[in-house]
């Protein structure tokens, strides 16, 4: 693998009235040029706010701290103010709704416009050339008169393209996309997942894509960590990760989409709940939903090791998968 583009190093992202509740707890993730590596999880554990914290746009309540290395450069995480010079112009972000991330009361070549005025040296006629010029790049038909669109009069699929035009308007080294595809039909799904894999191979740049379809990850990245209740419980490449588990955690996830497709009477589920940030149990922090759980695991609090962080990771049932063959 190549050097690594982005290293982040012991993420702890707490709540600022409590820092003993923590969000996120010593996460380290390295993406390389080129690369697309996934966050995946349920809803909850902690993927969305490791994105925010590279960012700085942690909200008011949150504290995190840990280090960041982009191109070799390294940056305390604690210096919210001090990662903003890294946003837009090394690293960008695609959120989840283009509806609120958009500003609904402008039309959106004015915001391309902003981002580019406050980044960029370009005057009045050379940005709003490069406002139309990204504007096709992300498939956009007539961009002159989306240009002059408001972002309501455009439809889900075009305000994310709107957005991937604005995330790539600096040329960042780093693309993070947070779950880009959630509010989409699944052809426009199709079409904004072609124009990101795309991106990431014409243009070099490396992609940190957040998500909870399993599906698309097995598709488009080639590394996955797995998130559980703010660790990292797995990680790997995705052949190894989706094709053959080795956390309980994960073998759930995959068996639940693997149902889907066999003809089951049942579609399998993960039993219970992530657990709040103010009731995480002792030991392994999965073990109160695991099907494999034993004493040790409630009580000993298992590391990484070999890429899986569980104290049974060789001694369960081999468990092989079709989801990487099937999603390519």
């Amino acid at each position: 693998m190549n050097a690594p583009l982005l290293a982040l190093d012991d993420l702890v992202v707490s709540l600022r009235s409590d820092p003993a509740l923590r969000a996120v707890d010593g996460v380290d993730v390295t993406v390389a040029q080129g690369e697309a590596v996934a966050l995946v999880g349920e809803s909850g554990c902690g993927k969305s706010v490791t994105a925010y914290s590279l960012l700085g746009l942690l909200a008011p309540g949150l504290t995190a701290r840990g280090t960041v290395t982009l191109g070799g450069t390294s940056h305390d995480l604690a210096d919210g103010a001090g990662l903003r010079p890294l946003r837009g112009r090394d690293v960008a972000m695609i959120f989840q709704d283009p509806l609120t991330a958009l500003n609904p009361v402008l039309p959106v070549g004015n915001q391309l416009g902003d981002v580019l005025r406050a980044h960029t040296a370009l005057d009045r006629r050379a940005r709003r050339a490069r406002v139309l010029e990204l504007l096709a790049r992300v498939g956009i038909p007539a961009p002159d008169r989306v240009a002059r669109s408001y972002p309501f009069e455009l439809s889900g699929g075009m305000r994310q393209r709107v957005l991937i035009a604005m995330a790539l308007s600096c040329e960042p080294r780093l693309l993070v996309a947070d779950e880009p595809t959630t509010a989409l039909d699944t052809t426009v799904q199709a079409q904004i997942m072609d124009l990101l894999r795309d991106l990431v191979r014409d243009e070099g740049m490396a992609m940190l894509f957040i998500s909870h379809d399993l599906g698309l990850v097995a598709e488009f990245c080639q590394r996955v960590y797995v998130m559980y209740a703010g660790r990292v419980v797995e990680t790997g490449t995705v052949e190894r990760v989706l094709a053959a588990p080795g956390h309980p955690y994960t073998r759930a996830l995959v068996e639940c989409l693997a149902t889907m497709g066999q003809g089951a009477d049942r579609l399998a589920t993960v039993p219970g709940s992530v657990p709040g940030i103010d009731a995480m149990p002792a030991g392994c922090r999965f073990a109160p939903r695991c099907a494999y759980a034993v004493d040790a695991c409630r009580t000993t609090d298992p590391r990484l090791v070999d890429g899986v962080a569980c104290l049974r990771a060789g001694e369960l049932p081999s468990l092989r998968t079709g989801l990487v063959e099937e999603a390519r």
